[in-house]
Parts: C-alpha cells; structure tokens; sequence
C-alpha cells in the first residue's frame, strides 16, 4: 500500500460511514479495506477510526487527517488533471448532483445533448433534493436552486430562477383570490420541506416586504409532487416555473399576487475551485449556461 491508496481509502471509510461502503465504492473487499487502513495508522502512529462491532466513529487526530487527506486528494487530482489533454479534451466520467424536479424537467435532456457534442464524455447524473458534499461524495459537479451561502466551492449562475404563487381555477372559483399576501392565512398553502424556512413565504412590492406565515395541510419535499396536489385543487403553491410555466401556459394552474414580487432565485453550477479545471466540467457548465438561457427557455412566450 502506497500513502495516497491509504488516504484514499481512509477518505471513502468516512465519507461512506463504514468498510463495507467504502469497499464497495472502491471496489475493493472489506477485509483489504480494513487492511489498508490498519497500515495507515501503524505508519502514523495514530488511532484514526474507533471501530466496535456495529460501527465505526472518527478520532480527534482521524478528523484533522482527514480533512487535509480530503484537500490533498484534490490537489493531486489538479495536479494529474493539468498534464496531457484532459485540461483540453473533454472526456472521462462526468458525476454530477442536481435536484430531483429540475433534473427530471430539464437537465437530464440538456445531459443527453451535451454528450452528443462530447461522446468521450459518459455523464453520471444523480438526482436528490438534499444537499450533498461534491467533494467528500465525489461529484464534479451539483446544481443548486436558490440563494447561495458563502461556500469553498465555485458558483456560477446559469440562469436566473423565478418564483411564483399559484392554483387551480377551481381551487380559486372555491375559496377566492387573495389580493394581498396577508390574505394567505385564509388559504391552505402546499409547503416545500426542504426550504430553509417552509412556513414562510417573502413577498416585495414598493420596497416594502413581506415575510407571511402559511399553513396548510399537505407538505412535501418534492415539487413536482405539491404540483400535482395543486393541480388537484388542493391549495395554492409557491414553486419555480421551470416546474409550473407550463401549466400556467395551459391554464391548469393561474398565478396570483403577481404584482408581488417573490424572493430572487438562481440555477447555479457548484464545483471545486481547481486552477486547472477540467475540460468535462468547463465545458458542461459552459453548455448550461448557453442551453438554458437568459431568460431561460421556459419562462419565455415566444
């Protein structure tokens, strides 16, 4: 076992939770896994990992070598990534994370038409609504919809993201329209779980805003699926519409308080700061940008 093996090892046990989940992305046995990392710890002279019969947990002295394992793997990877065509030629593995609904209505297509252009690129695309480490779970790459907090990581917007309020004509034709964002207390209002306040909804108009508590009786942490719900008739919905535009088009859903301005959101492309960046991601994150637009595509009329 040379050093990197070791470290790269002992970065997939913690990042996996276990020997058998680090194996099992490595490829390796369980057996060799723990192997290699039982060597790691002879050589330093170090406890890394506590290990009992269930499970394993990291040491104070584990913790600090893993996050310099973590930041010298990616130095090696830049390093490898600079030599030869690889900072040239868009190829290899491409692993990207993206959102469960915008992955579904418009990644996975634009994924399909950049490999077209780049055939010695395969793509890996996993779509989950939680938010990921890209590093620590090997990404290359996520795409994030939102307002981003201070991160390590390189953010580059690709589009901009537009929020509104909307429901069925017969939800409305039954319970009103609210003509102010207060009047949302009267109205059952389909929550998205994953947000960073689901309670809250922010509206602005004239510089003034609003932040108005909702309730309501179904919650998910899925748009798509509180689509479905309102389209139902189940309540008003505040989503983007990358995942509503149609059904707005086509009247299954009508937007209100539309002279409200809802709270700015953007797609964004998350990925390690590399000096050298690879070509597999340089050359995605530029098609994005392009393919989506600015407006994007589905926010236009035309």
């Amino acid at each position: 076992m040379d050093t990197i093996d070791g470290m790269q090892t002992f970065v997939a046990v913690v990042s996996e939770g276990s020997f058998a989940g680090a194996a099992q992305r490595l490829g390796m046995s369980p057996q060799l896994v723990s192997k290699y990392v039982g060597q790691l710890e002879q050589r330093l002279g170090a406890r890394l990992l506590n290990r009992s019969t269930r499970r394993i947990s990291i040491t104070e002295a584990g913790q600090a070598y893993f996050e310099r394992c973590q930041q010298l793997l990616v130095d090696i990877d830049e390093m490898e990534s600079a030599v030869g065509q690889l900072t040239t030629t868009a190829r290899g593995t491409l692993r990207v994370n993206a959102p469960m609904s915008f992955g579904v209505l418009h990644l996975a297509r634009a994924v399909a038409r950049y490999q077209r252009q780049h055939d010695e690129v395969n793509v890996e695309l996993t779509l989950d609504d939680r938010l990921v480490n890209v590093v620590s779970e090997g990404f290359d790459l996520a795409i994030r919809i939102g307002n981003l907090v201070e991160s390590s990581l390189v953010a580059r917007k690709l589009a901009p993201v537009r929020l509104v309020v909307c429901g069925s004509p017969a939800y409305l034709a039954e319970h009103g329209i609210p003509e102010t964002p207060d009047q949302l207390s009267t109205h059952q209002c389909l929550r998205y779980t994953y947000s960073s306040n689901t309670d809250i909804w922010r509206f602005e108009k004239d510089g003034t805003r609003y932040d108005v508590r909702i309730a309501g009786t179904i919650a998910a942490n899925n748009g798509n699926a509180l689509r479905e719900a309102a389209i139902e008739g189940a309540g008003l919905l505040r989503e983007p519409t990358f995942i509503v535009g149609r059904d707005i088009r086509e009247g299954r859903l009508q937007v209100v308080l539309d002279e409200f301005n809802v709270e700015e959101m953007a797609a964004y492309a998350l990925y390690a700061h590399r000096q050298y960046l690879s070509a597999k991601v340089r050359t995605f994150v530029d098609f994005l940008a392009d393919y989506f637009g600015a407006p994007p595509y589905w926010d236009r009329r035309d």
